[in-house]
């Protein structure tokens, strides 16, 4: 069984229990971390607050050049990385170490390429208003981070890089069901010799290890990805102590089809989108919302694109499509599926079975529903699984109000042959971020939610600021 990382060393969890880690693909235990307990969390937080004082009060250029060997190291173990999180999640190999490592490792670079050039702005103040007055961001204190599995590497570094860079002191509760890739990233951060105290990572359960976060009094900030379910509960017990709650949670996102788009191409980026990742991802493009007079032909285009991500082993050469991550996960996708057949949707591919030859491993069949109503609960509910619905529409107006018509506000996509058209459209949808016309991803954008999509933002200088205190200096 593994440890705990407290105050810059390895050490034994108070609690004997372990919580076995499972290779999606094969069912078979592949590590065990420590169910780490509330006693656990204390020893953390006091190693973090104990190593606050000297941390922020470190230059932001030195805090920065302990994070740059970081990154050179985490590059240099990208591979290992990368094969770590294939076997804890289930993630296609080529997908770990284009994506699972490759995106965090964009991520990381690009909040250090931000700070290079903002960071006098950022940490050492700036003007406003008259004569000499200031506005200046300070760390918070102790940031508490709760991680999930669907992209392990990925999040633990949106929230640790900007945390620490800003002068806070970290306490991660990693994913019990992907942790690999976590523990991975902690002994990079104590190789590149990143003081004792400043990052502590306690493994464990959320109702015991994240509710223990949450509602310490001594954890100043705690930012939290996850199920809005979840994202709900941190609020709840955070509140108690007043402190700073981030929230990225759920979505249901649009994927609006005007009639002047390349229609081959949006259908198949979209079905693509949902693919990506087994269908595990916050921002998936779950809804297809395609103009009437091109329904039949969408519906034909995404039952031809969905049949070839044919589920498979991770590390087999050319499988696009793993598992997904857990047992729960795939009962809970597979009921899913069947809700919208007794519902009335109309199934063009895949469905609830599990796919031919996979008897073994949490597969999944790649879905497609036509005739999908917007008040349907596929098309209201987060399903986190390789599952697009299709939602036809007459007139403009009615595919914004469709693609409007959920509580998430996560991430969506526009399609239309006029960039003007689009961007109009783009503007009118309640959702954080808006691709049109499948643009490539820019991680120095903000990410996040409206409505019960969250709470704050990530990516960019945003994802940064959101880690700092602003406090206002008259002279």
């Amino acid at each position: 069984m593994r440890s705990l990382y407290l105050n810059g060393a390895w050490a034994p969890s108070a609690s004997s229990v372990a919580i076995d880690v499972i290779n999606p693909a094969t069912e078979e235990v592949v590590d065990a971390v420590p169910a780490g307990d509330a006693s656990d969390v204390d020893r953390a937080v006091a190693a973090a607050r104990e190593a606050f004082p000297a941390w922020s009060a470190l230059p932001y250029t030195e805090r920065c050049a302990y994070l740059a060997r970081a990154l050179e190291l985490l590059q240099e173990r990208a591979g290992g990385i990368a094969e770590a999180v294939a076997t804890d999640i289930g993630a296609p190999l080529k997908f770990a170490q284009k994506v699972q490592t490759g995106f965090p490792l964009l991520m990381f670079h690009t909040f250090l390429q931000l700070i290079e050039t903002d960071g006098e702005r950022l940490f050492t103040g700036e003007k406003a208003g008259e004569g000499d007055s200031l506005i200046v961001r300070e760390p918070f204190g102790v940031v508490g981070a709760i991680t999930p599995w669907n992209y392990p590497l990925h999040q633990i570094v949106l929230k640790a890089v900007p945390a620490l860079a800003a002068g806070n002191t970290f306490v991660l509760k990693p994913t019990e069901v992907a942790p690999m890739a976590a523990y991975a990233l902690t002994e990079v951060l104590h190789d590149a010799g990143l003081p004792a105290g400043v990052f502590n990572l306690v493994s464990g359960t959320g109702p015991v290890v994240g509710e223990a976060i949450a509602a310490h009094p001594r954890v100043d900030m705690v930012s939290f990805t996850g199920s809005g379910r979840a994202g709900k509960r941190v609020s709840e017990v955070a509140a108690a102590t007043v402190k700073k709650v981030a929230l990225e949670l759920g979505g249901k996102s649009p994927n609006v089809i005007l009639p002047d788009a390349d229609l081959a191409a949006a259908v198949k980026n979209g079905v693509a989108d949902v693919m990506r990742n087994t269908g595990q991802s916050c921002d998936a493009l779950s809804r297809m919302i395609v103009p009437r007079e091109h329904y039949g032909d969408a519906v034909r285009i995404a039952a031809e694109a969905a049949q070839k991500y044919a589920p498979g082993d991770p590390f087999e050469e050319g499988v696009r499509m793993g598992p997904v991550v857990s047992a729960a996960q795939r009962d809970r996708v597979r009921d899913y599926i069947e809700v919208g057949v007794k519902e009335g949707a109309r199934l063009v591919v895949g469905g609830a079975q599990a796919p031919e030859g996979r008897a073994r491993g949490y597969f999944v069949r790649p879905t497609v529903f036509a005739d999908v109503d917007t008040g349907m609960r596929i098309a209201q509910e987060e399903i986190f699984g390789p599952v697009v619905a299709l939602i036809a529409y007459d007139g403009e107006d009615e595919a914004v109000r469709i693609a409007n018509d959920t509580d998430y506000g996560l991430s969506g996509a526009v399609w239309s042959g006029d960039a003007d058209r689009a961007l109009a459209v783009a503007r009118r949808l309640r959702t954080g971020q808006v691709k049109i016309n499948g643009a490539g991803v820019e991680p120095r954008l903000p990410f996040g939610g409206y409505k019960q999509s969250g709470v704050g933002r990530e990516w960019g200088l945003p994802g940064i600021e959101e880690f700092c205190e602003v406090k206002g200096i008259q002279r």
